[in-house]
């Protein structure tokens, strides 16, 4: 059984071909970074427009790397139908649909943060239910606990700014380009961890929410305070020593109530999914705290951290494999859509 995955949520388009006996056949995406990097974050309509060309190509692509001649080939087309970006998800979800009408095979309807929190299973060494999920990118901060395929329970959230948000501003002060998340953890690594110390937001108290508008509110004000202070502008060394506190803060927010929400839980695995997940810091962080108290702690691969088509084609074979319900010949998308209502 073959599943063919596309995922047009945001600023990617992705393909991806899984089969249940040999894995993932092909895996091909294209990034519109280039594309949005001079407005400092994506254009809706813009990635729309760039979706609509690449889509295509990219399913030819992705056949050919697969080694499979015709569509026919593919069982099911998996599609991300939400949350996302209204017209990138249309874009998808008709284009997808469409395809699976014209070889009369099914469409499978895939919620684009199941998938992040699944995205682990796709390794060979993959985490066994149930297990706390961190789920972090320019979208979302969450902290999910997943008890099986389809139940899922957020235990905090982000109440302004999602951390690859954060980190997108914070680049953007500091004068680097987009996607911030890269930039900042390349110039904190010639800074100097002990010049600034930024706030935890939301540490010294209980519960499991995020927020990161604060801090980045941090880091404007001492770029404002520095610059007032030196009436010139701020040198290279100082902006490496601002991303470094600022990298700092987020590392030490993200593990502290990591670390919460296992203990709430009495779990002792956490699986990290997101473009944030990346984070060389985080990464080795949350492992060493981790391996400390007797947990473990997951992580995809580095290319299935951030928007990509692997882990809507796994999905939607697992769906596949369940007997999921399938929907009637419609294009409809999830903007806004809750874990919870899976």
């Amino acid at each position: 059984m073959r599943v063919l995955g596309i995922e047009s949520s945001c600023d990617e388009t992705a393909v991806a071909i899984v089969s249940d006996s040999d894995g993932l056949l092909a895996n091909k995406l294209y990034s519109q970074t280039e594309l949005h990097n001079p407005y400092g974050g994506v254009v809706p309509e813009l990635a729309s427009r760039d979706h609509i060309r690449k889509l295509g190509p990219l399913v030819q692509e992705t056949l050919l790397a697969a080694n499979l001649e015709l569509l026919k080939d593919i069982d099911a087309i998996a599609y991300t139908s939400g949350p996302g970006l209204m017209g990138a998800l249309m874009v998808g979800a008709g284009f997808a649909r469409s395809l699976a009408w014209s070889i009369n095979k099914p469409a499978i309807s895939i919620h684009h943060m199941e998938a992040h929190l699944l995205a682990p299973l796709i390794e060979n060494i993959s985490p066994k239910f149930p297990y706390v999920a961190l789920l972090v990118s320019g979208g979302h901060t969450l902290l999910v606990k997943v008890d099986e395929i389809g139940s899922y329970s957020v235990l905090g959230e982000s109440i302004d700014d999602a951390v690859g948000e954060a980190f997108d501003k914070t680049a953007q002060l500091l004068g680097l380009p987009y996607p911030g998340g890269p930039q900042i953890q390349q110039l904190a690594q010639q800074g100097n961890a002990k010049r600034f110390n930024f706030p935890r937001p939301m540490t010294d108290r209980p519960g499991l929410d995020f927020s990161f508008s604060g801090l980045k509110t941090h880091v404007l004000n001492t770029l404002k305070e520095l610059q007032k202070r030196q009436l010139t502008t701020i040198d290279a060394q100082t902006r490496a020593d601002v991303a470094c506190a600022f990298e700092d803060a987020v590392v030490d927010t993200l593990r502290i109530k990591s670390l919460r929400a296992l203990e709430q839980c009495n779990a002792n695995t956490l699986v990290v999914a997101g473009g944030v997940g990346a984070n060389k810091k985080l990464r080795q962080q949350l492992k060493e705290k981790l391996a400390k108290r007797g947990m473990e702690v997951f992580y995809p691969a580095p290319e299935f951290c951030t928007d990509n088509a692997a882990m809507v084609a796994q999905l939607g074979l697992l769906r596949l494999q369940s007997g999921v319900q399938l929907q009637a010949l419609q294009i409809k998308v999830h903007p806004r859509w809750s874990l919870e209502a899976i």
